[in-house]
């Protein structure tokens, strides 16, 4: 038998995915898709730091004084795409290294453990959209979509857990969103 609508609410004193969400099938499928799109951010952040070989070679490797986002935005990046230098110049450099090997990992572990989704998905959404404004789909050649592409799905799958309280099935969202800190500044959740 399940609680009422808002009964979660009034026992815990703050809102649950269960007031949210109703479907306990539901739940668990936003529980798994977190899961997974956690993983899809915290493991380029492993490889990119240890060269396991993937895309980033040992060599290549954070720990052996590879610089990812330089990388990225000089030899992956094609020359054509017309905001390629705008974010080289910003970004091609030890503060835009840190700060998206900064962003892989705290995305994907606010997202697998369910702590923490408001802010993985407000900082990965603007990851997103960086990564999606230096390669422009209609500016690229092959593109399949000249406006969508997988940029616009993965912001989208981080935003879904945060509205739908995803981290308190099979996460720590419960007793983060329970602590008092967060319970005061409710954009932590």
């Amino acid at each position: 038998m399940t609680a009422p609508a808002g009964h979660a609410v009034a026992a815990a004193g703050y809102r649950t995915q269960a007031d949210v969400v109703t479907s306990r099938l539901a739940r668990k499928v936003l529980a798994i898709a977190r899961i997974l799109i956690g993983f899809f951010f915290l493991w380029p952040f492993l490889d990119k730091m240890l060269g396991l070989g993937f895309t980033t070679a040992r060599k290549d490797a954070v720990v052996n004084g590879g610089t990812p986002a330089r990388s990225y935005l000089q030899y992956a990046v094609a020359d054509s795409q017309p905001l390629k230098q705008t974010f080289v110049d910003l970004f091609a450099n030890g503060f835009g290294d840190f700060l998206f090997m900064a962003g892989l990992a705290g995305i994907g572990i606010a997202m697998i453990t369910g702590a923490g989704l408001r802010i993985a998905a407000v900082g990965g959404s603007l990851l997103m959209l960086f990564m999606y404004l230096v390669s422009l789909p209609w500016a690229a050649q092959g593109a399949t979509n000249p406006i969508v592409d997988s940029h616009w799905l993965e912001a989208m799958l981080l935003i879904i857990p945060a509205v739908t309280l995803a981290g308190d099935t099979w996460g720590l969202g419960t007793w983060w969103g329970g602590l008092e800190v967060v319970r005061s500044n409710p954009w932590l959740r």
